[in-house]
């Protein structure tokens, strides 16, 4: 795999702010799916976390609300990945979040942004597509 050789500063944005409602019983309000194991051993944060293993990522920063910050903390912790988290003040969907993340970033790093519930099982094909996106982006 060719991983990207350049410069770019790039952080991870990891989107973990959802309220679960859709997934219903099992993912409820006070446990949104993206903390739960629905694929594999790992949650749906820990595995979008671990996928940037093989991308060349400058820091991460992961976006959620007051009420789930301590299952960031945790789930990151348990797998040596805890950066920084950003706490919503009000729940406002992706857009809102994003530029958040944007405003608090350094005006020359690339933001990937990433939602922490989707499962990404050919992670070869995700990291050439971010590597190729990569020079597109700068």
């Amino acid at each position: 795999m060719d991983n990207f050789k350049g410069n770019a500063m790039i952080k991870a944005v990891i989107m973990a702010g959802g309220s679960g409602t859709r997934l219903w019983p099992l993912s409820r309000a006070d446990h949104p799916k993206q903390f739960l194991k629905l694929h594999g051993t790992d949650t749906m944060l820990q595995s979008t976390m671990k996928r940037l293993d093989s991308l060349q990522i400058s820091s991460s920063v992961t976006i959620c609300n007051e009420e789930h910050r301590f299952f960031v903390a945790e789930q990151l912790r348990e797998i040596g990945k805890l950066g920084s988290i950003i706490l919503e003040p009000v729940g406002r969907n992706t857009a809102p979040a994003i530029a958040l993340a944007a405003l608090l970033a350094d005006s020359d790093t690339l933001l990937l942004v990433l939602a922490a519930d989707h499962v990404i099982q050919d992670v070869s094909s995700f990291t050439k597509a971010i590597d190729q996106a990569i020079p597109l982006a700068e």
